[in-house]
């Protein structure tokens, strides 16, 4: 018989894509829903990896979920792993371009354009310090 201690962890990593979406000097950031995990947090578009899906696959799908806009990667960034007491995440940010479409908050609460320099006003999840650091130090 086995205990407890002998069941195999589950990995509980959530892969996640975000996208860092530039047009006219400004990024698109969203407002979290309240039903939400980490409620009424700013955070980037972006969402769950399916299985077999690529970071890169993912992240255009969820900010044409997420906001409504198409969108061409340009770039990823360093990859960025983050313990909550409930779960670790592993998230894959993308720099992007807008390509076309009005963005709209078809699943988050409120979307707006700001200004990088803008981005210290806004309450982000802990995941996300890193990424936010690394805009202070290189200006973008």
């Amino acid at each position: 018989m086995r205990t407890d201690s002998q069941i195999p962890l589950v990995d509980n990593t959530v892969s996640i894509a975000i996208a860092i979406i530039h047009r006219d000097g400004c990024v698109l950031i969203a407002r979290r829903r309240a039903d939400a995990h980490l409620p009424n947090l700013w955070e980037f578009p972006g969402g769950k990896c399916l299985p077999g899906e690529t970071p890169e696959e993912c992240v255009v799908r969820e900010v044409r979920e997420e906001v409504g806009i198409e969108v061409q990667v340009v770039r990823e960034r360093q990859t960025i792993h983050h313990c909550y007491p409930d779960r670790a995440v592993e998230i894959h940010p993308f720099d992007c371009d807008w390509v076309a479409g009005d963005a709209r908050a078809l699943g988050c609460a409120v979307m707006k354009w700001v200004q990088l320099e803008d981005l210290s006003e806004y309450l982000f999840p802990p995941a996300n310090g890193p990424l936010l650091a690394s805009f202070r130090l290189r200006g973008a």
